[in-house]
């Protein structure tokens, strides 16, 4: 099953929010190739899609799987405190 993850903003910091399996991943919503939102890419496993031109990033660990982004992105971690989802920045 292919999803979406979530733009959240976080001190002024886009970042994708993403449910795989039930647990919270945040990696930069920014691609590295051309600043396409990867929140809007489709998740499938733990790998997500840039919408724009096709480069794979896990959204685990923020590493590339998937050319043509240049570099992977920054991951974050994630704590859940009561109902909600804070991002370390």
């Amino acid at each position: 099953m292919c999803r979406q993850g979530k733009m959240v903003e976080v001190d002024g910091k886009k970042i994708a929010l993403f449910n795989v399996d039930g647990a919270f991943c945040a990696i930069d919503d920014t691609c590295t190739h051309r600043g396409g939102p990867l929140s809007e890419g489709e998740l499938s496993g733990k790998e997500v899609t840039c919408p724009w031109h096709g480069a794979v990033f896990d959204v685990t660990t923020g590493q590339v799987s998937r050319l043509p982004a240049p570099k992977g992105v920054s991951s974050y971690n994630i704590r859940i405190e009561g109902g909600d989802i804070e991002v370390e920045i």
